[in-house]
């Protein structure tokens, strides 16, 4: 009907062509569809419509160091498989998804010295590196590049991405189809997607966030 609908993700271009965009499209929307992907949290995207799904664009200043591919491989293979796997699809981030026929708890103690690991390695190879609050800067005090670990992941990506990128990413996508909305609802299941409601606040756009995490929802914001 001509409403905006834009997936913010860190999920890959080619993970939500073929579970959201592709069958979408293929049950074909009306012309008026205004419908974009933002994906690896600002690093790809894509739009779709009556016609399929379109080009993959990507920023290449955003993708990490081919070295951090080669540690995840490294670590899942050698000691994390029982619990997760790479996501090969990435174009710019490096990422292990949870493995769907393992329990969560079993995912989540894992991930946990999977993150070590990892952080350690990173470290040792070189890399300014931020997880959660703590800040690890390369030999020029730079940190560039963050561990990010949800409930069923965990994303080595640029510092500069994330769910506020990915609402600048969207609303420059929307720019191109039709006018801009006043009124936006953003909806997430970790507490970085309430970046997208802030992005959008700042920028004077009138907002809700709906939380759907397992976490109670932040007040105040």
């Amino acid at each position: 009907g001509g409403i905006p609908v834009v997936l913010n993700t860190g999920r890959s271009v080619a993970f939500v062509a073929e579970r959201i965009l592709g069958p979408l499209t293929s049950a074909g929307p009306p012309s008026a569809a205004r419908l974009h992907a933002v994906c690896e949290k600002g690093g790809t995207w894509t739009s779709a419509g009556p016609d399929g799904v379109g080009e993959t664009r990507t920023d290449p200043q955003l993708r990490v160091p081919d070295l951090c591919r080669d540690l995840l491989e490294a670590l899942v293979g050698n000691s994390y498989g029982d619990a997760m796997f790479v996501d090969r699809t990435k174009q710019v981030m490096a990422t292990v998804e949870a493995r769907t026929d393992v329990p969560n708890d079993h995912y989540l103690t894992r991930q946990a010295a999977f993150d070590a690991e990892l952080l350690a390695g990173l470290r040792a190879s070189g890399l300014g590196v931020a997880l959660r609050d703590d800040r690890f800067p390369d030999a020029d005090g730079r940190t560039p590049w963050r561990i990010d670990p949800s409930v069923i992941a965990t994303d080595v990506e640029s510092a500069d991405s994330g769910k506020a990128l990915g609402a600048r990413r969207a609303l420059a996508l929307l720019a191109d189809d039709g006018p801009l909305p006043r009124v936006w609802h953003t909806v997430g299941d970790s507490r970085s997607d309430y970046a997208m409601a802030d992005q959008l606040h700042a920028l004077g756009y009138d907002v809700t966030h709906v939380d759907v995490g397992p976490q109670p929802a932040l007040q105040g914001r």
